[in-house]
């Protein structure tokens, strides 16, 4: 009797490679909307633009062309060389005719343009608001700062990015210093809708809002081409770029290419980057190796050691200052923006992003960012668990100085050390090398108890300022809710 065949059981059908890749970039765009809080807005053109070499004059082009409104939502704006001109530009549109407000920030004013320089503006017809001045019922709130960077022209061409208006980012010829790095995007198509009404929000919060009917909707606005993206325009406590790049470092199947300018990475997020790079992920980050706010870089070298023992390629720039915020994964998804990789940027600011997703644009970002490679140092953990740069560098033509910063940078740096330090110290393993940045920051710490004791007064004194503000602050909410109760209480009186 012969035996029966035994037949392979019919195996299930496979997929094709195409259907595979569409079905990543359906549940891929489901998760991105989800943890951003942004739609997908397709039909745009998107150009990148890269320093102010090529921002600035396309700032200047598009606004000169205005012809109804120019909407500026700037962090800061110097009475500088750069800066005036501008300004100067923004008045005599106003004197044309043309609608033009300005939304600043006050922190970010500091030290840096004068209520004169203000005034002026308003004088010329400009709409000039100041985002939260510190007021007498809330006295921290200064410290939640409109960081965006945008500009929008007559409700069809928008500008997003990390370049402020001012003389850093053209840099000093005069002394030999090159301009600061960073990074924007132009933006036509009906995505523009998404950032005017991001600035319609915030220009709201210090006043009245703006007509409804100069808010665009999306469908407004004709297609421009064929490129997809998000707006990402996050406030204070709300966390959506956060969960957007936990999730990008986790759908990474290549590359993840970062490029920040004070990087201070939470514990989740520096577990995803080495999970990533553990899994053969191509990660790199590129941040400066001279900053503005040295003592935030001081800190942020501490994170080094876990990266790199991972698998993270750590590079730092030359130059005399990387500013730009933006990532690139797989060539096909793109960030730039105003948000750094920390939390008062991820948790305390109003922030805005773009994030592109489209491969042609991918592909241009992960062009730059090798060219920027080319001019900076990459970081090695060499035997020993040193971490150094990958080449000595000559002490004459690689040491950058910078200008010493001002007591507005030095708060930006209390402020964005204080939330981390505790974490990053008692949460995680130190070595060796990370005793020359532990040194640097025990020292400043040091400085207040030894304050407190050999002069009082100076740490009294602003301590006791700072304790009656509150206070005060406390007695108006509490009278302002009393109102608010005997308002409703005799509203129901009434019924």
């Amino acid at each position: 009797m012969t035996a029966p065949t035994l037949r392979p059981s019919a195996a299930p059908e496979v997929p094709r490679s195409e259907n595979l890749d569409a079905l990543r970039r359906l549940l891929a765009e489901q998760a991105f909307s989800r943890a951003a809080g942004a739609p997908l807005v397709l039909g745009n053109q998107v150009d990148l633009l890269l320093d102010a070499e090529q921002n600035y004059p396309a700032w200047i082009e598009a606004i000169e062309g205005a012809r109804q409104r120019v909407h500026v939502e700037m962090y800061i704006l110097r009475n500088d060389a750069v800066g005036r001109p501008f300004a100067e530009l923004l008045a005599r549109k106003a004197r044309e005719g043309v609608t033009v407000r300005l939304l600043y920030d006050w922190f970010g004013a500091l030290g840096k343009t004068s209520s004169r320089f203000w005034q002026q503006l308003r004088q010329a017809g400009v709409e000039v608001r100041c985002c939260n001045p510190p007021r007498l019922d809330s006295p921290l709130a200064w410290t939640r700062r409109d960081h965006r960077k945008a500009i929008i022209v007559d409700g069809q061409l928008a500008f997003v990015s990390g370049l402020c208006i001012g003389q850093d980012w053209a840099g000093h010829p005069e002394r030999g210093v090159a301009p600061w790095r960073d990074t924007g995007v132009a933006i036509r198509g009906p995505a523009v809708a998404d950032v005017e009404r991001a600035f319609a929000e915030v220009w709201a919060n210090e006043g009245e809002p703006l007509p409804a009917e100069e808010i665009p909707r999306r469908e407004d606005i004709p297609r421009a081409g064929e490129q997809s993206l998000r707006v990402i325009a996050t406030s204070p406590e709300t966390t959506g770029l956060l969960r957007l790049d936990l999730l990008w470092a986790a759908i990474a199947r290549q590359r993840l290419w970062l490029a920040d300018a004070y990087f201070v990475g939470t514990p989740a997020y520096l577990g995803a980057l080495q999970a990533a790079a553990r899994a053969g992920v191509d990660v790199r980050l590129l941040v400066p190796s001279a900053s503005d706010i040295e003592a935030l870089a001081t800190f942020s070298r501490t994170q080094y050691r876990l990266l790199l023992e991972s698998g993270v390629r750590v590079f730092e720039w030359d130059g005399p200052m990387m500013h730009a915020k933006s990532a690139v994964v797989d060539a096909r998804w793109a960030r730039v923006g105003s948000t750094n990789l920390n939390m008062a940027s991820w948790v305390g600011n109003w922030e805005l992003d773009v994030c592109v997703e489209d491969t042609g644009f991918g592909q241009s970002m992960e062009d730059a960012y090798l060219q920027d490679l080319d001019r900076s140092t990459e970081i090695l953990l060499e035997a020993g668990r040193k971490v150094q740069p990958r080449v000595e560098r000559e002490p004459a033509a690689r040491v950058r100085r910078v200008s010493p910063g001002s007591a507005g940078r030095a708060a930006a740096a209390a402020l964005e050390l204080g939330g981390r330090m505790g974490a990053a110290i008692t949460r995680r393993p130190l070595a060796p090398a990370e005793a020359r940045s532990l040194s640097a920051i025990g020292g400043v710490m040091l400085l207040v108890p030894l304050l407190a004791i050999f002069t009082p007064r100076v740490v009294a004194l602003p301590v006791g300022l700072l304790a009656g503000w509150i206070g005060v602050a406390l007695l108006v909410r509490a009278r302002r809710l009393r109102r608010q109760i005997r308002r409703i209480e005799a509203g129901e009186a009434l019924r």
